[in-house]
């Protein structure tokens, strides 16, 4: 068996239905581990894998993270759980996270819910000695002009993978995360379907091409597996080079 096969395992992706958390949870799913996803629709039918929501494959579950009561009233199909992803996220564009709506709609998705996911599930993660991953960006590293939530619940992703990675560490839990960079997911839409923001945004990508769901997941599948044993409260970046200048 190698370091990165998950057969037995059990792995949660929270915003697994579409976008990163879909590729994140796939990964896992093809290195055998029974996957489990989190969606806002009501059931995987709803999802369209032309937009690349994949389902197949995967249990899904209808769970709205920015109600925190639905979080903790969630019941397990699952008696063990050994990886949690957090990879849920929302943006809002057009000035609208500068008035108080868009603010509270941002931070509740992007960030108050990565701290309720990840205590509700820290019982089971302590019990099998297991991990958890919280997808933050490069975002959290720099200004976003437009975007002040989007930002600010980012860089506090990245400050909580710390803390969390520094408190729960004693107790057998090896918290980490990955920013990634420009990804082609349909939140990106707005910069990859416009030609003018997308040849600009590829010149400034040294490996030259937008990262890809799939590049996630080989992150998300190292900061899980033994390989990465020793790595504890840090935020791998994985943007291409993107932000190196």
């Amino acid at each position: 068996m190698s370091d990165t096969d998950f057969t037995g395992q059990t792995v949660l992706v929270v915003g697994g239905s579409s976008g990163i958390g879909n590729g994140v949870a796939h990964g896992f799913r093809q290195r055998g581990a029974q996957v489990h996803v989190w969606g806002t629709r009501p059931s995987a039918a709803n999802y369209d894998p032309a937009e690349g929501c994949d389902l197949s494959g995967l249990a899904y579950h209808q769970v709205d993270v920015a109600d925190r009561d639905a979080i903790d009233a969630w019941t397990p199909p699952f008696e063990s759980l050994d990886v949690l992803v957090l990879s849920q996220g929302i943006v809002a564009y057009r000035r609208v996270e500068f008035e108080r709506e868009g603010w509270d709609r941002v931070m509740a998705v992007n960030l108050d819910s990565l701290m309720a996911c990840a205590a509700r599930f820290k019982p089971m993660l302590a019990a099998s000695r297991g991990s958890i991953i919280i997808v933050s960006s490069v975002s959290g590293f720099q200004s976003n002009r437009g975007n002040p939530a989007y930002a600010a619940s980012k860089a506090g992703a990245v400050s909580l993978t710390k803390t969390l990675g520094e408190a729960w560490a004693p107790e057998g839990i090896r918290v980490n995360g990955l920013a990634p960079g420009l990804v082609d997911t349909k939140l990106t839409k707005v910069t990859t379907e416009h030609p003018q923001r997308r040849e600009a945004a590829l010149r400034a990508i040294p490996v030259g091409r937008m990262g890809l769901p799939a590049d996630m997941a080989g992150a998300a599948i190292f900061l899980a597996s033994p390989l990465a044993a020793y790595v504890c409260g840090q935020t791998l970046i994985v943007d291409g080079g993107l932000s190196l200048s």
